[in-house]
């Protein structure tokens, strides 16, 4: 790992402007201390937005801002490379910037400018703990562009929106949306607002201003709580502040993504790169993979001699499926214990003969629980399911991202670690980093995946096509693909049971290549799946984490074309909007040689009958440029094996 870090600490000069650059020099940006503290940033000449008035305020109603004056500003630069743990588009990311931290009175003000952002955040030192009431932050653009935005209710959440364009003078003051926010400014390059190394602190949302402005809102601490459920807990009072916190410390980062072309945004890393290192002293216990999931599919098993359900003939059924296809991880859903206890298993359930089977057949078992359980029996929890051999845990039903709820997804995660058990949060905020110095946080939901296609047609393919460029943005997304039963726009229906995707077949294929999630699921029956032995055959090759990625080609929310690296092999995936496409793939990232093409591609009625689909196998090298052609809704899916 090469590490370059120039330092130089100046005294400031009253009144001379404070400025740093990315290292290529095409993002500049300038401190305003004038009246408010505010950051001006320009890309390639032209200026993009302003950021500001920015500041925080503590509870003696002391403000952290332009009041205050500058004492000294130090700089440096870095250039060195992150090891990934879980390498969910890479094995390695470059982490080259170049910083500004100006020192104030009684805090710190640290700015960073990268080749693909800009990034702030605040530092305090001040002794004992502080307590925040207010974040002031704003973001002005130029223009009056189009917003992609994931319009909520309450701060009361899964984070399962659609994110649906807007004119961002159209959104109100009472329109607010969680991080990330994407903007698509008109012959411009394409703006992701997001956050990092969030700990300690609430969850920053978005909420429309005067003219072309997003202002910053956050949910205030928790006072009091009631259990609507054993699965829900909802806030009753707040509290007059946002956080009760260390005196010294560092504040979550804000961080603007400028992505000069819509295909940048698939591959930047600008929330992994901002968060804090691996906490975990030996994280190679981590196992990344796939999952057989039973939710879902509601267990409709078929072909067997016994009465399929939440018992434990089904649950060896589903490993027996995920041994045979060299799947890692079978997960038990919701069912296997009473919802408000977890030392408990449920009649027909034997969760210690389930695990027991599933080592023999190398397939682990991961175990869903609410979080308000997991919370209130925690040590007895995990020390059960260490003696039972179950290697993860799936957490539900959060919803909330005040800083008590942000606290305990860190204290869920060291906990699991102690007895090397991966963690998926279901009903959670977006990603913010912690995946970083957590690596065994090997995915999570805050998405709108296939599981809506169960009640809904709002999981459409408009939305499925606008994820990577929105959602994904901010790290990995436990979509749950792999639907076996399609069907196009005009013939889709929910059926709880016995759901169906909105799509093509190979659409959904595509998924395993353009989505991110180091555990990615199998969202329908094993039974289906062994009705599918061309399909499984991909989905049992298609790795869950990936070497490097190569965005080919993109237009938000119209199509997206990708191709990943593990090991030797190579893969390609692409999906498009409502607008049937032909699709070229230039295979000139291949390295010299030959490979073998097996391609999974829309089958010529696939616009009436989405299941359709064609299998071409051949031999390529990277002179060759595949021509491929995608319905609405439609997708392709190509595994590249050397020869």
């Amino acid at each position: 790992m090469a590490v370059i870090a120039v330092t130089g600490s100046i005294l400031y000069a009253q009144g001379a402007p404070l400025r740093i650059q990315s290292p290529d020099q095409k993002i500049q940006i300038t401190v305003s201390t004038d009246k408010q503290l505010s950051l001006s940033v320009q890309f390639q000449q032209s200026e993009l937005l302003k950021i500001g008035p920015i500041g925080l305020t503590l509870d003696d109603n002391r403000k952290l801002g332009p009041d205050e004056s500058i004492k000294n500003t130090v700089t440096r630069s870095v250039d060195e490379q992150i090891q990934v743990v879980v390498p969910e588009k890479f094995s390695i990311v470059p982490d080259v910037y170049n910083e500004l931290t100006v020192y104030f009175d009684s805090f710190g003000l640290i700015i960073r400018a990268y080749n693909d952002g800009i990034a702030y955040r605040f530092t305090t030192a001040v002794p004992d703990t502080i307590q925040v009431t207010d974040e002031q932050v704003k973001f002005t653009f130029t223009s009056n562009p189009t917003v992609y935005f994931g319009l909520e209710d309450s701060f009361y959440s899964h984070s399962e929106r659609e994110y649906l364009p807007r004119k961002l003078n159209s959104i109100t003051d009472k329109q607010f949306a969680p991080l990330p926010v994407v903007v698509n400014i008109a012959n411009g390059p394409k703006v992701a607002i997001v956050e990092s190394d969030l700990r300690d602190y609430p969850g920053l949302y978005l909420q429309g201003s005067s003219g072309a402005s997003l202002t910053g809102i956050l949910p205030k601490a928790a006072l009091e709580t009631e259990n609507t459920s054993p699965l829900d807990v909802k806030v009753k009072t707040r509290a007059d502040y946002l956080a009760k916190t260390a005196g010294t410390r560092a504040f979550p980062w804000r961080a603007v993504i400028i992505a000069p072309a819509d295909k940048d945004l698939l591959t930047n890393q600008m929330v992994y790169k901002l968060a804090e290192p691996c906490k975990l002293k030996d994280p190679a216990w981590i196992k990344p993979g796939k999952v057989a999931w039973d939710w879902w599919n509601a267990n409709n098993i078929y072909g067997v001699d016994f009465k399929s359900g939440i018992n434990t003939e089904t649950y060896k059924y589903f490993i027996d499926f995920a041994s045979q296809y060299g799947i890692e991880y079978i997960i038990i859903d919701d069912g296997w214990s009473p919802q408000d206890d977890l030392l408990t298993t449920k009649p027909g359930m034997n969760i210690p003969e389930i695990v027991s089977y599933g080592k023999q057949k190398n397939v682990g078992v991961i175990l869903w629980m609410s979080w308000v359980v997991l919370d209130r029996q925690l040590q007895p929890a995990l020390e059960q399911f260490a003696k039972w051999g179950v290697v993860g845990l799936k957490v539900d039903f959060m919803q909330r991202d005040d800083q008590w709820m942000v606290n305990y997804y860190e204290r869920i995660l060291a906990e699991a670690a102690k007895y090397k058990m991966l963690v998926d949060f279901h009903g959670a905020f977006k990603p913010t980093g912690l995946r970083r110095t957590y690596p065994n946080y090997i995915t999570q939901e805050g998405v709108r995946g296939n599981e809506w296609n169960k009640w809904s047609d709002s999981c459409s393919i408009q939305h499925t096509i606008t994820l990577p460029f929105t959602r994904m943005v901010a790290g990995p997304m436990d979509f749950t693909p792999g639907a076996m039963r399609n069907a196009g726009k005009a013939h889709f229906n929910f059926i709880n049971e016995r759901p169906m995707s909105i799509g093509t077949r190979c659409r959904q294929l595509a998924m395993y290549v353009l989505y991110d999630s180091p555990l990615q699921m199998l969202c329908d029956s094993p039974s289906n799946y062994l009705r599918e032995p061309e399909c499984m055959e991909f989905l049992a090759a298609v790795p869950a984490v990936w070497h490097n990625t190569i965005a080919l080609d993109a237009k938000i929310a119209e199509y997206a074309v990708m191709a990943r690296q593990y090991g030797s092999d190579w893969y390609i995936g692409g999906m498009n909007g409502e607008q049937a496409m032909t699709c070229t793939v230039d295979c000139s990232f291949l390295p010299e040689g030959q490979f073998e093409l097996t391609l999974f591609q829309d089958g010529v009625n696939a616009d009436r009958f989405a299941e359709d689909y064609r299998k071409i196998t051949k031999t390529i090298t990277r002179q060759d440029k595949l021509e491929i052609k995608l319905v609405s809704g439609g997708g392709f899916a190509g595994r590249m094996a050397r020869k």
